[in-house]
Order: structure tokens, then sequence, then C-alpha cells
């Protein structure tokens, strides 16, 4: 089947959170993409309407089902159905994990720049945030192993965040690196909860590692909280799980969802995951090739027609990572400049952590002539953004 990602479908007046913005706004900021979810999916979600009930709902085998097969099929690594506990979100579960094995003060480390909602789950639950900085050297980000391993020895860290790929920088982990963080954890008994929520969206030709999947040490230490949400644009329908194969962890897990309530579906949830994971792979194969041609346009437009700024190469998510060091100012003050004068609204890296304010984050995850839009405003804008710094100065 071919599948259609170049007709732009009206988001306006939808309740959006992305598109509730000013007319003639272009916004690429959140990780929510601008296409109808697969065909296959909106079939499952029709027909449960159509029964005209929606009740209380529980999950079934075939939820199960399709979590483990996708994950032995797609990414090679097998689960048992009894690790998996329904949630409603990646995000939820993370707040009630932090909760549930930590306590008041002590410390959750978290690898920046990073996807900021970490430092809401932390913060607003009276933790500390524990930041292990990456290593930038202008080109990728690697791990600083020898600050890690100080960061996890500290007694009061319990806690370590980690995101698999990696969101902004659009990092995979290698085998090796997840390998060092598990032993590295366990050596200091710090619990991994591993956001894997991108995972399925690689490159063509690339593929993830399963954190849980690596090694027998990882899998004891390990919460992995998965979705289809991103990968088939269902974030709206607030459906996800968690995988933890340690029974005592899982207990604990269990009990951190159900005291918070978060581990019940609503009545599309598990229809929509069902579809997704069983009849969706030939959509998710068309968009990751969607995706990555956007990739590939845009970085070949930055690099031609804006050479002060530079895209930093990624293998995963639909999220270009723009390195602003060049440019005279700071990637906040720039993100507003150019919502401001362009309509181009993007995120500012400095709510990343780590060394974000130099950078911006930008959603490509749209059709290609919204992508061209963007990418025009963005020249023109940080154009103007530089003559308008240099007279501050």
């Amino acid at each position: 089947m071919t599948y259609d990602f170049d007709t732009p479908t009206e988001r306006r007046n939808t309740n959006s959170l992305k598109w509730d913005v000013a007319e003639g706004e272009l916004p690429m900021w959140v990780a929510d993409m601008d296409f109808q979810t697969a065909p296959e999916i909106r079939e499952a979600i029709m027909k449960r309407a159509e029964h005209g009930i929606f009740g209380y709902s529980v999950i079934p085998d075939a939820w199960y089902e399709a979590y483990i097969q996708w994950w032995k099929m797609r990414h090679g690594y097998t689960m048992e159905r009894d690790w998996l506990i329904f949630c409603t979100g990646v995000v939820p579960a993370i707040s009630s994990i932090v909760r549930k094995l930590t306590t008041p003060a002590e410390k959750v480390l978290i690898q920046t720049p990073v996807y900021n909602i970490f430092f809401n789950s932390i913060l607003n639950n009276g933790r500390q945030v524990l930041e292990s900085p990456l290593r930038y050297d202008g080109k990728e980000y690697r791990i600083d192993f020898a600050d890690l391993e100080e960061k996890l020895s500290d007694p009061q860290t319990a806690l370590m965040i980690l995101c698999n790929p990696h969101n902004p920088t659009g990092k995979i982990w290698d085998r090796q690196t997840l390998e060092k963080i598990g032993a590295l954890c366990s050596r200091h008994h710090v619990t991994v909860v591993s956001d894997e929520i991108h995972c399925d969206l690689t490159d063509p030709g690339e593929s993830y590692v399963p954190f849980a999947s690596v090694s027998e040490t990882c899998r004891q230490i390990s919460i992995t909280c998965m979705a289809p949400t991103k990968a088939f644009n269902l974030a709206g329908l607030q459906t996800a799980a968690v995988s933890v194969p340690d029974e005592v962890l899982r207990h604990k897990v269990w009990r951190a969802l159900n005291t918070d309530e978060a581990a019940e579906p609503n009545a599309f949830a598990v229809e929509a995951a069902v579809a997704a994971f069983t009849r969706g792979a030939d959509w998710l194969d068309a968009l990751r090739d969607y995706l990555y041609e956007n990739k590939k346009l845009a970085e070949a437009y930055i690099e031609k027609e804006i050479p002060d700024v530079r895209a930093v190469a990624s293998q995963a998510t639909y999220l270009l990572w723009l390195d602003c060091s060049g440019l005279i100012g700071c990637g906040r003050e720039a993100a507003g400049f150019l919502r401001r004068e362009t309509g181009l609204y993007l995120s500012e890296g400095s709510q990343y952590g780590g060394n974000g304010a130099d950078f911006l984050r930008m959603n490509i995850a749209c059709p290609r002539a919204v992508l061209k839009d963007g990418l025009e405003r963005l020249k023109n804008g940080l154009a103007a953004y530089s003559v308008w710094a240099a007279e501050q100065c």
C-alpha cells in the first residue's frame, strides 16, 4: 500500500497543543507529528467507536501478545507476559516510579541535554536532579563515564533515567555503551528507568538496542518504558507500557502505577496499541523512509544556506538538534526572535540542560512542503537575528 505523507492535514481549531498558536505561526517544537496515524489504526478506533458504549476496560491477552511479538520481531528481544504492565503514558510512569523508588531529596541522575520533562518528574516530586552532562566534540555526543561513575557513586543517587534512543540528540546508544551503564549502575545500587519511546523511529537501516536485552545485570536493574504513541502519532490516546523483568522491582512499579491510578486504559487505548503493533509495520517503514528524506533535505539545506548553524548527526527520532553556537547571542534569545519575527516556533535548547543553551530543537515530522517553509523561515529569521544581536553588542 502507498501511504500519503505529503498532503497536509489542518490541525488548527482541534484543541491541539502543538497547533493552538497564532495565525501565521508555524509550530515545529513539541514531538508530535503532523501526519494522520496509520489507516489500520484509524479503522480499529472507528470500529470500537461504532460500538457506542465506552465503559471500563480491561487488558486482554491480545495486548500482551502484541507488545511481545513486536519487540521480538522488530528488536530481537523477547519479553515475558508477566513483565508487562499497562500505563497511561511514559511520563506518568516515570513520575510514579520516581515517587515509589526514591525518597524526598534523593537524587535522580539524567544525562543532559535530555528530554526536558524528566526535570519535571524529578523536581515536582521533591527529588534532586543530578546531571551527568554528555560530552560534545562539535560533531556528536558521548558519555563521560568518569563523571557518570562519580555521580552514580553518590550515596544519595537512587535512580537513573536513561533516554534510549536519546532525545534531543537522536543518538542510538550501542550495546557496549549500555552494558557499561548497566554495570556501573549495578555496582552502585542504582535502578535504571529506560525511556525507549522513540525506539521505533530509527533511520532506515539503523536499529536500537533495548537496555534490558544487553546483559543479565541490565535486565535485573531495569524498568523499560515503551509505547506506540511516538511512532504512530497516538499521544492523545494515552496508551503505554512498562516492562520489568525483576519480580520484586515489578511489584513496586505495579504498586506505584495503581496507587497513582495510571494503570487503567481508556476505551481506545488497547485497540489502538494492538492495531499498531500487529498491522502497522508497513506504514511505519514508509514513515521512516519519509522522515529520513526530510532529515537529509533539512541537513543539506542548513549546511548550504545557514552556514553558522549545524544539524547534529543523528540515527533516530524526527527531531533535529541544531548547534547554534556559531551565532552571536544565545539559543533562547534566537528562539524568541524567530517566533516573533517569522512565526517559526522551535524549542529552545536550554530547557534540556547540559550545553543546550547553544541549541534549538526542530521537529521535522511534517509534509515536505511544510518543512521547506520552516527551513526558509529559519534561514531568514536567523539572518535577521544575527544583525539584531550584533547591534545589541
